[in-house]
């Protein structure tokens, strides 16, 4: 079910590694259902699409003005950044957005820049030229796994390919490998990735990437188990997780701290040795 709501919240929070700053909501609600999706846990079903998007939009304004953020940093060498698709898939939700407003704002402005991550290739974005302003994070995760956690996206190889005409039509285009899973055999999967991702990307100067390792969450693990969701055994490996405290205060799962630290070394190396044009922003 999709409806149209008076977006009311309008606090914007920092964000730090991807963006500088995540914007109100312009979608809250995702169509597609990976059963490894932090925003599942707070809204299963559903998606609302705020009808007041000038009201966002103002106070992204506002707040870029004011904004006390260094630059260079690592989101951007100039522009403050903002995610506005936090919670949401905008480019598969693209068609209930006034989408084209709000990518004008942002290719517009002096000083904000907008980015968003998508499983979804969208070909639609195509007629639009954003002059480098809005970044999409196309996700990549090997396909072995996407085909159990992220039923119905797009094909791994179709986000790929994505990333040339996508730069190629105005936009800035980094890749999110997110979440990394670690299970047996991960390694040659990865390497497969890479591999793959190294013959099809053209612009190799502008593509970077951003690596989130999985977080899970005991409530989504019960909520995938009473539904059926497949996927539970690489999400779900207690003898490899531990428990941690998120940033906004939530209980989730991650991996062990020492154990992920050997995870990140042993991934980047690999990442290093095939696709070192790929600079790493940031991995955690």
């Amino acid at each position: 079910m999709v409806e149209k709501v008076t977006r009311k919240s309008m606090v914007i929070r920092p964000s730090g590694r991807s963006t500088d700053f995540i914007s109100p909501s312009f979608g809250h609600g995702c169509l597609y259902n990976c059963t490894y999706c932090y925003m599942k846990r707070h809204k299963p079903e559903g998606l609302s699409i705020a009808r007041n998007v000038g009201d966002i939009l103002t106070e992204i304004n506002s707040h870029c003005a004011f904004a006390d953020v260094e630059k260079p940093n690592q989101t951007h060498d100039v522009y403050t950044t903002y995610d506005i698709s936090c919670n949401e898939d905008f480019a598969l939700h693209l068609k209930y957005h006034d989408w084209k407003r709000i990518f004008g704002f942002f290719k517009n402005h002096d000083k904000a820049m907008g980015s968003f991550a998508t499983k979804h290739v969208n070909t639609d974005l195509m007629t639009y030229d954003p002059h480098e302003k809005i970044r999409v994070r196309l996700s990549l995760m090997p396909q072995f796994y996407a085909d159990q956690l992220e039923p119905n996206t797009s094909p791994i190889f179709s986000r790929m390919k994505a990333i040339n005409w996508l730069i190629g039509s105005g936009y800035d285009v980094h890749v999110n490998f997110s979440p990394v899973i670690v299970t047996k055999g991960w390694l040659q999967n990865y390497r497969a990735l890479f591999e793959e991702l190294d013959r099809h990307v053209k612009f190799k100067d502008k593509v970077k990437a951003e690596v989130i390792f999985l977080t899970h969450n005991e409530q989504k693990h019960d909520y995938n188990l009473k539904h059926n969701l497949p996927g539970e055994d690489l999400l779900w490996t207690p003898a490899t997780q531990e428990s941690k405290t998120s940033e906004f205060g939530g209980e989730n799962i991650r991996y062990k701290h020492d154990l992920k630290a050997g995870y990140i070394e042993e991934w980047t190396a690999l990442h290093d040795e095939i696709i070192p044009w790929n600079k790493i922003r940031y991995i955690f």
